[in-house]
């Protein structure tokens, strides 16, 4: 059920489009069913074999007929052009307006792969004599089926790779695709209805690289629990860390996140240099929560609900938990259930602490954890092994409060021998807009030295235990 790559270079050629899946049911026995279907899928291979397949590159002139010899408009592009050259070809937002091609290739991050998008289409027109069209009626109860199977495939190329090796690579994923899409209509098929197979992408550590299973859609994952086990062992995982979880399918670098919310800020910084240090970081995707989102003026008083909306949005994002992330109210709530806070407290804008976000954490996501205790700050610089052992262990980001303000800590970078740290803070107390540049440029995400924190003043850490599930 499985696609991968284990690259982690180059560029992502991926390609997605609808194929039309249509077939006639002239009996409900389960096993005409599975013939008629699996013709069906016979069908649309061929359909993806034959010369009418054509794949467009997304905002760009560049046409390719794979099955005619890797054949390519315009004619400067030839099977042998270097599949890295197509980047040229492919126009911005900006050179669209001024009816431009641009000269050079689209600006990346070198820490991300970048993606060539492309379309799956049909030639509509068909070449050759035309015969007049027959009538026949036939009446007979049947049943017809009918839906869209959205492809989406990804291979990766290196520089290296030709037009021609590279769409060839494409289209042996294509219909290993539609494969693995049979295979999932027939195991899901309930009585005469289908549940559409739904390709997703993940991200394995390194070597294994990038992954496409094929799920039912609308199985929810706790009912897929079994299939994730199997994946776990064929690609010996640790059964631990929920890797093919829905949410946590690969989000292509060229794509936006619809709520608006930054993710994982801190991976554009520069790590800092300690004498024999190591750094250590939170695992997985988080969302950064700060003062006056969501339309709730919370400056002064919400920076712990802030960090507690981080931590949450990071269980949610890695498939461990399903729900949203909390509102205040939300959270004020969730204290006055579990007997922590009189009813009055909903709706108020006091501040909570470390220990409030335990309790919610445990009450809203079922989700234990530790409390450090820490009597003055200066006494923090002595906590690297603990600290880094959490970020090397649990992976989660942990909130810290004292006196009047909270803080996440997303890592640290410590030398054992030494003792030398520094702290990544997210700082919640910002309340500007989403602009990553001046988020990081201004320290909102940053590492920080020792004396970041106030030393006299006591802290309390809360470092949430992740799950041990798949």
């Amino acid at each position: 059920m499985v696609v991968t790559d284990s690259s982690d270079s180059g560029t992502i050629l991926r390609v997605r489009g609808p194929l039309e899946f249509r077939c006639q049911l002239d009996s409900t026995d389960a096993l005409l069913m599975h013939k008629v279907i699996s013709r069906t899928f016979a069908t649309l291979h061929s359909q993806v074999k034959s010369e009418s397949c054509v794949l467009t590159v997304c905002e760009s002139p560049v046409i390719i007929w794979p099955n005619k010899g890797v054949y390519v408009t315009p004619e400067e592009i030839t099977p042998n052009t270097l599949c890295e050259d197509i980047h040229q070809w492919i126009q911005t937002d900006e050179q669209e307006s001024a009816g431009k091609r641009s000269s050079k290739k689209k600006s990346k991050k070198s820490s991300a792969a970048s993606v060539i998008n492309l379309s799956l289409m049909m030639e509509a027109t068909k070449t050759g004599p035309l015969s007049a069209p027959i009538l026949r009626r036939t009446l007979q109860k049947s049943h017809f089926l009918s839906t869209t199977l959205p492809m989406d495939c990804v291979v990766r190329i290196t520089c290296s790779d030709t037009i021609k090796d590279a769409f060839e690579c494409l289209m042996e994923a294509l219909t290993h695709q539609l494969c693995e899409m049979e295979k999932v209509t027939l195991q899901h098929i309930k009585g005469t209805t289908l549940l559409v197979p739904e390709p997703l992408h993940f991200l394995l550590p390194e070597p294994k690289g990038l992954v496409t299973v094929v799920y039912p859609t609308g199985v929810p994952d706790s009912q897929l629990e079994t299939h994730r086990k199997e994946l776990h062992q064929q690609f010996e995982l640790q059964g631990d860390w929920p890797y093919f979880r829905r949410a946590n399918a690969f989000h292509f670098p060229n794509e936006l996140y619809k709520d608006g919310y930054l993710r994982n800020p801190h991976m554009v910084l520069t790590h800092p240099t300690l004498d024999n240090g190591k750094v250590y970081l939170v695992q997985g995707i988080y969302s950064y929560h700060h003062y006056m989102q969501d339309h709730v003026d919370d400056n002064g008083w919400g920076c712990a609900y802030r960090s507690l909306q981080t931590i949450c949005s990071w269980f949610q994002q890695q498939g461990y938990v399903e729900r949203a992330v909390p509102t205040h109210r939300e959270i004020q709530k969730a204290l006055v259930d579990v007997g922590d806070k009189q009813g009055s407290f909903v709706g108020s804008r006091q501040w909570i602490g470390s220990i409030e976000v335990q309790a919610v954490l445990n009450q809203l996501l079922e989700v234990t954890s530790k409390i450090m205790f820490v009597s003055q700050g200066s006494e923090l610089a002595s906590k690297g092994r603990e600290l880094a052992n959490h970020f090397l262990t649990e992976g989660t980001p942990i909130m810290i409060g004292g006196g009047v303000l909270a803080h996440t800590i997303l890592g640290v970078a410590w030398s054992e021998t030494t003792g030398q740290i520094r702290y990544l803070i997210l700082d919640p107390h910002y309340t500007g807009a989403e602009n990553l540049q001046v988020i990081t440029d201004k320290g909102w995400c940053g590492w920080k030295g020792p004396d970041f924190w106030d030393q006299t003043a006591y802290y309390n850490l809360c470092l949430p235990q992740r799950p041990k599930v798949i």
